[in-house]
């Protein structure tokens, strides 16, 4: 990463470390290391020493930072305050009381509850806005499908708005959406991060390198979205207040905002 918003990041195999390393010059802004659904049973201390050991090594600059989602106790205890671990996601968070139980044991170590229960969604901002470790909270969509009985795609979007939502109270970042599960389905990856993006998430969890392109174009600014942007700023640098464009656009603060944060998404904040 160079500074720039993450818009990409990438589960790996905790029981994997070659496969991690690997991932960590993918082109992902984030590598998300797996000690839980990704690992078989019989795996899972290996993995939590296999991951420990990669995050006392030194990384290259150019080394994408290793967030790690947990699955027990012992995992968080064994690789808080390990000097590569940018952040811990933690699986099946239904209560602030959780989160507010890992914080105490990691102390300043970046966290991100992710949701994945009808429970989960209920209590989305209490979570969101749990203690100050909380740097973002996230749906995983498989077990929150399977809790509602969800079938239909669309079934999710009350729960994805739901957790934008929360976010934003929190005063958190946009929410990443959750992994697009077919591999080989890049347009229908194309397409559910189109609808994501309009939901107001920022970004995508992947589960293999070939989806980290589309999620990339996918939530970058449009050149057409850059002009109109650069028009609204340059018309609120020559008059101040509400006011219209020659096309009709009002322009507000609010709207300025979001131009601004347009730009720096695009990389072209000036």
């Amino acid at each position: 990463m160079t500074g720039e918003t993450p818009l990409t990041w990438l589960y790996v195999p905790g029981d994997r470390p070659d496969v991690v390393r690997k991932a960590r010059d993918s082109g992902a802004d984030v590598v998300i290391v797996d000690l839980e659904d990704a690992v078989a049973p019989d795996r899972k201390e290996y993995a939590r020493s296999a991951t420990a050991e990669l995050l006392r090594e030194p990384a290259s600059p150019t080394a994408a930072p290793v967030h790690v989602r947990v699955h027990t106790e012992a995992d968080v205890l064994t690789l808080a305050g390990l000097p590569g671990l940018a952040e811990l996601r933690l699986p099946k968070i239904t209560h602030a009381a959780s989160v507010h139980h890992i914080a105490a044991l990691a102390p300043g170590v970046a966290l991100c509850p992710l949701l994945e229960s009808a429970l989960g969604v209920e209590h989305a901002y209490t979570v969101a806005a749990a203690h100050p470790q909380v740097r973002s909270i996230a749906l995983g969509e498989a077990d929150l499908r399977a809790d509602l009985g969800v079938r239909d795609d669309a079934g999710l979007d009350w729960a994805r708005s739901r957790v934008v939502v929360a976010a934003r109270a929190a005063g958190l970042a946009p929410p990443t959406q959750s992994v697009f599960p077919d591999v080989r389905d890049l347009d229908g990856l194309w397409a559910s991060c189109a609808h994501g993006r309009a939901l107001g998430f920022l970004g995508r969890a992947a589960i293999h390198p070939r989806q980290l392109p589309v999620i990339e174009r996918a939530f970058r600014p449009t050149p057409q979205e850059v002009e109109a942007a650069h028009e609204i700023i340059e018309a609120a640098r020559v008059q101040a207040g509400a006011l219209a464009l020659p096309d009709g656009r009002f322009v507000d603060a609010a709207v300025v905002a979001q131009a601004h944060r347009t730009l720096a998404l695009a990389g072209r904040e000036r």
